[in-house]
């Protein structure tokens, strides 16, 4: 599923999908069995027959619910005659909730029907099930502890406040270098056989031939990479350039392109080129800042389908403008 692959950024929309199948389930078990009530009304209407007569604040703190929601929906139960609205005898500023006659006779056969939904729910899920709830129980009771909202923000101060650091390769980010360049070409190209073999083994196609791969890092997420391919003798190719979209504005990529142009000036180099597409017109201008010239011509030898600009690096015509503000697309 899509939203697995997004992890935390999803657990709402996760929630919310398993919330509407398990809601949908119940419904159905009700209609089926002849239960004159919907499994939204479940927690409410639970809660009054075991605790009798009570207010909507206490209903909406104990079911976790807001005053708002639990009001709205005891509208709608009274509306359909299973609860009324009283005022409480001890404190006439306050209504209650209570059961009608006839919502407590709609529950009063449920029994059978809730067991069921127990054991239906275990059956279906087996030990997933047990885990399931063990998690709920843990999850409700940290964000009890510790709201998510002041987490998120905690977190994200500190991503602000953080230094953006370039960092060489090592075995732990090779699925870093896979995941940003896939994404681009992904979004503007396709993978192409060489990408595949490049992206898959950097061990062997970029370090053992005496290049290097560089990644942007901030707070500890990997935000950019770009590699330094070792083509001859003294002639350096800058390829699988890629910053993630969604960091825009830290200028991640020109530091990259600043590391492999230092790292190429250390390793006394005397020809840097690259190749890459008339469409990614961002990041052509940052080459274009960085010093690289434009060729007349596609570079002899391709060994990108996509490729239909040229690129060499030549010190004299860097414009060195001031690093760039937003982050480029890949190149």
């Amino acid at each position: 599923m899509y939203l697995s692959s997004l992890g935390e950024l999803a657990l709402g929309s996760r929630l919310k999908a398993l919330s509407d199948h398990f809601y949908g389930a119940a419904d159905e078990v009700y209609r089926t069995c002849g239960a004159p009530i919907e499994s939204r009304w479940f927690p409410v209407l639970r809660y009054l027959w075991e605790n009798g007569a009570t207010t909507v604040s206490d209903v909406a703190t104990a079911i976790g619910q807001t005053h708002s929601a639990v009001s709205q929906l005891a509208d709608k139960l009274v509306r359909a005659g299973i609860v009324k609205r009283r005022r409480d005898a001890g404190d006439g500023r306050r209504s209650l909730l209570d059961l009608t006659p006839k919502g407590r006779h709609a529950l009063a056969s449920l029994g059978p029907v809730w067991v069921a939904v127990r054991r239906g729910a275990m059956a279906s899920l087996g030990e997933d099930g047990a885990a399931l709830l063990a998690a709920l129980a843990a999850c409700e009771q940290a964000l009890q502890q510790r709201p998510i909202v002041d987490a998120i923000l905690a977190e994200h101060a500190a991503l602000k406040a953080a230094v953006l650091e370039i960092v060489p390769y090592e075995p732990a980010l090779k699925a870093h270098f896979h995941r940003l360049n896939a994404a681009w070409l992904e979004r503007y190209f396709r993978i192409e056989d060489i990408d595949h073999a490049v992206l898959g083994d950097p061990q062997r196609y970029v370090l053992g031939p005496g290049g290097a791969i560089f990644f942007a890092r901030l707070g500890g997420e990997v935000i950019g990479t770009c590699a330094l391919l070792h083509e001859s003798p003294g002639v350096y190719e800058l390829s699988k350039m890629g910053v993630d979209e969604t960091f825009r504005g830290l200028g991640a990529g020109r530091r990259l392109l600043d590391a492999a142009i230092a790292e190429f000036h250390r390793r006394k180099g005397r020809e840097l080129f690259l190749e890459s597409n008339s469409r990614l017109k961002t990041a052509l201008r940052m080459y274009e800042q960085a010093g690289f010239v434009m060729q007349p011509s596609t570079r002899p030898g391709s060994h990108y389908e996509r490729a239909d600009v040229y690129m060499v690096y030549q010190p004299a015509a860097s414009k060195r403008a001031p690093a760039a503000r937003k982050a480029p697309k890949p190149g």
